[in-house]
């Protein structure tokens, strides 16, 4: 057995990227209801809607000049928040990865690692 599972980081670092998966879950789940709200041409001054629109717009509000909305017949389009769920999706993997690189390693695993490393930039 690996010594590194027995780290005292290797809970701590497992329960942190939990926490990133988790927020991006929850994130996802709201850009997707705004997205489908949109598409459905959702009546804008009904309750439910009109909080899904107010918590998203924070997370959708960096993207909105990068594309044009697409509107057919009251349905939108919003390009703008399928960009913002790459994006936070992105960040998120990103995040994990860095906290994966402070796992402990034992010497021979690090020496096999970048042998694959070299092979595969060779």
């Amino acid at each position: 057995m690996d010594s590194s599972y027995n780290s005292p980081t290797t809970k701590p670092l497992f329960r942190g990227t939990q926490i990133v998966w988790y927020i991006l879950s929850f994130l996802e789940v709201l850009l997707a209801f705004r997205f489908v709200l949109k598409l459905m041409g959702a009546n804008p001054e009904a309750g439910f809607t009109s909080f899904i629109y107010a918590i998203t717009w924070p997370f959708t509000a960096p993207f909105f000049a990068v594309f044009s909305k697409t509107t057919v017949q009251g349905s939108i389009f919003e390009w703008t928040t399928l960009l913002a769920m790459l994006v936070y999706w992105l960040i998120a993997i990103g995040i994990v990865r860095l906290l994966l690189m402070s796992k402990t390693v034992s010497t021979p695993e690090a020496a096999e690692k970048l042998e694959k490393q070299e092979e595969k930039h060779n």
